[in-house]
């Protein structure tokens, strides 16, 4: 355990000093930008008109991100927010195959390009927007697919196509963030083990069926628009906690908890995908997952992991594939935990047309035939607040139970105004 408490101490320290870094440089720069950005600002927003009747027209769309991509194409007019070119992945690799090294090619700027709707420029909105009355008003204010995927929820999630006004440094949401009062698992994990860890039993009454869940997600910008590719550099935290709030024959604790530390790379990309999808990011990372628990409970895996951010009109599909480090070894709380756990993940998310969503998580491992599938509906309430039901059936519901096959299922609400990605 002294080298698992030495890491932790190291991986702390060493996101102290990126942030102190990053930080003291952004302090440099940020002055010198401040008037000119303030003058710009004043500039443009005291010559914008607006159509109050095409801002009426607009309003009347019903899907929330071809809103939004309407109400910015009359409120913004000629004058078009700094938009982040993406690195066009098909010239990229043309470009460098010919010449015999690596060198990026950017799309071309989206604020230049003539809003004349094309061919398949058309069919893409088709897609993005399946609603006939969304995209008859659409068409009749002059809006683009271009413009549509400004707003959808991979692209506001990373930046994809703008930096967010807010700049660095501040926190954002990440996964989804809720408090679940009813957590309801039907086979609760009793023997706790490992193959380098003792057994750990618990008796019914001190686990019951019962307990609440919580997840804390968030993540800040450390920079952007790095390599000249537009690329962003993201630390992200994740906590999990399973409460066994109502379990009055023991002192109501914690059973479970999950810390999740992250730091990963963005790169916005411009390509085409089969059925009339689109490849939007590509991104690498590390991340560290433990339980903070000392032995025998003690848990923890350390991973590098690529990933894909993709679109089919309203769906995304986020996968992502990662290494083990250490895995096997004698030394690990749990080196078979990738015959469980898998060596990646998809995610996904779908907009349905009452404002809710529906989304998940799936995982597996086919050498093993283990893995695990959950599935979240979010549903609007007031404000940025949504009713969230989750349902959750096969291994590593958490890390304390990588092992363990499970069944469960919650109810609660989620806090942050975020889709569920």
């Amino acid at each position: 355990m002294s080298q698992l408490t030495l890491y932790r101490t190291s991986l702390s320290l060493a996101i102290l000093a990126t942030l102190t870094v990053t930080a003291t440089a952004h302090a440099k720069t940020s002055t010198k930008s401040s008037t000119r950005a303030s003058t710009k600002t004043l500039i443009e927003t005291t010559v914008i008109p607006v159509d109050q009747q095409t801002l009426l027209t607009c309003s009347k769309i019903t899907d929330n991100v071809a809103r939004l991509a309407c109400f910015d194409k009359i409120s913004v007019g000629k004058i078009e927010p700094e938009a982040k070119a993406p690195l066009d992945i098909a010239k990229t690799l043309e470009v460098s195959i010919k010449e015999g090294k690596a060198i990026p090619v950017l799309a071309v700027d989206q604020t230049t390009t003539v809003t004349t709707s094309t061919k398949n420029e058309q069919k893409k909105l088709d897609y993005l927007v399946p609603n006939k009355q969304d995209k008859t008003i659409l068409k009749q204010v002059g809006v683009t697919a271009t413009d549509v995927e400004k707003y959808t929820p991979l692209s506001v999630l990373y930046d994809l196509d703008k930096n967010d006004p807010k700049g660095i440094l501040t926190i954002r949401p990440h996964l989804p963030m809720y408090v679940m009062p009813l957590w309801y698992n039907a086979t609760p994990n009793y023997d706790i083990h490992s193959p380098t860890q003792d057994h750990v039993r618990a008796s019914k009454d001190y686990l019951q069926h019962l307990d609440s869940k919580l997840q804390i997600s968030m993540k800040t910008k450390l920079a952007q628009d790095v390599f000249d590719t537009n690329a962003d550099v993201w630390l992200g935290y994740t906590q999990q906690s399973y409460w066994q709030v109502y379990n009055g024959k023991s002192s109501r604790p914690f059973r479970s908890s999950d810390y999740q530390p992250e730091i990963f790379l963005t790169q916005p990309i411009k390509g085409n995908l089969p059925g009339n999808g689109s490849l939007r990011l590509l991104g690498a990372g590390l991340v560290h997952e433990s339980n903070g628990q000392s032995d025998p409970l003690s848990r923890s895996w350390n991973r590098i992991y690529a990933m894909a951010g993709t679109e089919w009109g309203k769906l995304t599909v986020i996968p992502r594939l990662w290494l083990i480090a250490n895995e096997n070894s004698k030394d690990s709380d749990n080196p078979d935990i990738g015959d469980y756990m898998g060596y990646g993940d998809v995610r996904w998310l779908y907009p349905l047309n009452d404002q809710s969503t529906v989304g998940g998580v799936m995982r597996y491992n086919p050498s093993t035939n283990k893995g695990a599938i959950q599935v979240d509906y979010a549903y609007p309430l007031t404000g940025g607040m949504k009713a969230i039901l989750q349902v959750f059936h096969g291994y590593g519901e958490n890390i304390q139970d990588y092992n363990h096959k499970s069944t469960n299922i919650g109810i609660g609400i989620m806090f942050n105004d975020f889709k569920g990605l």
